[in-house]
């Protein structure tokens, strides 16, 4: 590798396959290009490059996101479910176990073991 270039990864994952790629190329190598030159499309013709997330080390980045050497492309699958809907639904669901008289609530559940006034038992 010659002092003008670099050497970074792409990465992509799927239910069952992950796959990190090692590529070379020119300092000013963007993500993009990174994603494009690693040929990882051949492999995952899902991907889309118009309007898939891309990230570098865990963090969004922008396609036109300059590399350097050492980083780590990521390339991130669409959600199957929205986050926020997905945290409504559970919430619901919770009230919804919860009408119509949930657990009681023992005075042990909430507070430590100890005596009358609060205080911790000795030896414990």
């Amino acid at each position: 590798m010659t002092s003008d270039s670099i050497e970074v990864e792409v990465a992509y994952a799927t239910a069952e396959e992950q796959v990190i790629l090692s590529i070379k190329g020119e300092h000013g190598l963007t993500v993009e290009q990174a994603i494009l030159n690693s040929k990882i499309i051949e492999k995952f013709p899902e991907i889309d490059l118009q309007t898939v997330k891309v990230g570098i080390f865990g963090k969004a980045s922008k396609k036109d996101a300059v590399l350097s050497a050492g980083d780590r492309v990521e390339i991130y699958r669409p959600l199957i479910a929205d986050p926020k809907e997905a945290r409504k639904k559970r919430a619901a669901e919770g009230k919804q176990l919860k009408k119509g008289g949930g657990a009681s609530k023992d005075k042990t559940d909430n507070e430590p073991a100890g005596n009358e006034k609060g205080e911790k038992a000795a030896g414990g």
